[in-house]
């Protein structure tokens, strides 16, 4: 797949947030509070989290991880504590006003559309809510993860698997066959089990030990 611009990259960024806001408007009291796939966190506080890392530039960053002691997850938390609003509704308001921000800390903007697809399914997927990016915005977030370890270690995981979308061109890796829709294969290679059930072949089973 030829090489996407960073600035076509954010567009894809700033339409998958518009369809989660869109999403995220209709949800009651319960389900704001719902368990997400992201660890501990509930649909709010990864909302929280969304919003925190469309603000937060290279310098300070850097300074929130020395604080944290570079420790990401002490770092991930108190940045989502300052976007976590009042109400369910602050939070999302919060969340609105960063839908266009290109602001992040590397050059890695494959990434930064990964973590809104990926977090956008932490949220949809526990809620039953369907919702399939476009193949644009899965094709390099796929490809990138396939590649390197960065916000999560996708490529370790993968490692020795041949990974083959059945709804798209994705392809990476040899070795023991997994095969199922583009986004599945983003999310298990950013750790998500809850789509393994979605996957095929004779790699499931080592990816399933691995996550």
């Amino acid at each position: 797949m030829a090489k996407i611009q960073d600035n076509e990259l954010w567009a894809l960024a700033h339409a998958e947030r518009v369809a989660l806001a869109e999403d995220l408007a209709s949800l009651t009291p319960a389900q704001w509070h719902h368990e997400s796939l992201c660890g501990a966190w509930d649909v709010e506080q990864v909302v929280a989290h969304l919003s925190a890392a469309a603000s937060i530039g290279q310098w300070r960053w850097i300074r929130s991880m020395l604080g944290a002691r570079f420790r990401p997850d002490v770092h991930n938390l108190r940045r989502l504590r300052e976007y976590l609003g009042a109400t369910p509704e602050a939070t999302l308001e919060q969340f609105r006003a960063l839908i266009t921000s290109t602001t992040a800390p590397t050059s890695d903007t494959a990434a930064y559309l990964g973590e809104v697809l990926v977090h956008a399914e932490d949220i949809r997927f526990p809620l039953g809510f369907s919702h399939t990016p476009s193949m644009d915005a899965l094709m390099p977030v796929a490809e990138f993860y396939a590649l390197r370890d960065f916000a999560v270690p996708s490529r370790s995981n993968a490692a020795g698997l041949r990974l083959k979308a059945d709804d798209g061109p994705f392809a990476a890796g040899n070795g023991p066959l997994i095969e199922g829709p583009t986004l599945s294969l983003v999310m298990v290679m950013a750790g998500r089990r809850a789509h393994l059930d979605k996957l095929h072949g004779s790699g499931v089973q080592v990816l399933r030990s691995r996550l």
